[in-house]
């Protein structure tokens, strides 16, 4: 098997028998891991009996690490980027540094693992594939308002505190009250919960049955065929700025995730 200077190892996100035989064996052969919290690191490489170092490696010290994690490498030595839960890089630390390993030509992979978004999405029936990732939302409703409407046509998909969840889905429900929606917390625990109905029926079931754990969400895309005026005006707005038939059904369809040929139509009047 090929050898890397830097290996990119994701964790479980909750239940340890997720961890992959290749990410095990990976922790266990490199000299050094760099991790964001080295107490919850521990608990896993206690559990698989791996007994590599560990170094810091968070938001607030990214930058400061480069140079360490540089020598190290430099020496020989082989490193492996770990986070708390789940995929570095994705929504956690690790961009600073793959950044910098890249610029300096040393070898780099990643493992395939956990990861809440693919955990959740692949339980939860969709209209097709696409979909986008926000990461943490905003924190000011007028922000998280543009982005609702903003994918109103798109399938989205968000990772949000117990603390700020009702709060959120309220100003999601005040723009698209009748959207539904997919929430998954405690995902591969004991006390997982997947519920997938309209917003208002999880908005009050949460309300009842607010626990700890972070949430990830999927807001539906609206049915294309119940917001036709909705495409229309965006229609004329774009017909008054001189485009074509054809542009318009590539400009909506690639902005907003409109059924393309359902634009085309719209817009020669069939």
């Amino acid at each position: 098997m090929k050898e890397f200077d830097f290996y990119i190892v994701p964790t479980p996100i909750g239940n340890l028998g997720d961890i992959t035989l290749r990410a095990i064996e990976i922790l266990k052969s490199v000299d050094i891991i760099a991790c964001e919290d080295s107490r919850v690191t521990q608990k896993i490489l206690n559990h698989f009996d791996i007994r590599t170092k560990c170094v810091s490696y968070h938001k607030y010290n990214e930058k400061e690490r480069i140079n360490d994690i540089l020598e190290i490498l430099q020496s020989g030595q082989k490193m492996a980027l770990v986070s708390d839960a789940g995929t570095p890089l994705i929504c956690d630390p690790g961009s600073v540094i793959v950044k910098e390993l890249r610029k300096n030509g040393f070898s780099i992979t990643a493992l395939p693992g956990a990861n809440a978004v693919i955990t959740l999405l692949s339980q939860v029936s969709r209209q097709d594939e696409s979909f986008s990732f926000i990461g943490f939302l905003p924190k000011t409703e007028p922000k998280i308002e543009e982005i609702v409407k903003e994918y109103q046509f798109r399938d989205f998909v968000f990772y949000e505190s117990p603390n700020r969840i009702i709060q959120t889905l309220e100003i999601i429900k005040n723009i698209r009250p009748n959207a539904r929606i997919a929430i998954g917390r405690e995902l591969t625990k004991v006390f997982e919960e997947v519920l997938v109905d309209h917003i208002e029926k999880v908005l009050n079931h949460l309300k009842n049955n607010i626990s700890k754990g972070e949430f990830v969400c999927l807001i539906l895309r609206d049915e294309e065929e119940n917001n036709i005026s909705d495409i229309e005006n965006k229609v004329k707005i774009l017909q008054d700025r001189g485009f074509s038939a054809k542009d318009i059904s590539i400009i909506l369809s690639e902005l907003y995730g409109i059924n393309k040929n359902l634009v085309y139509k719209i817009t020669i009047g069939k």
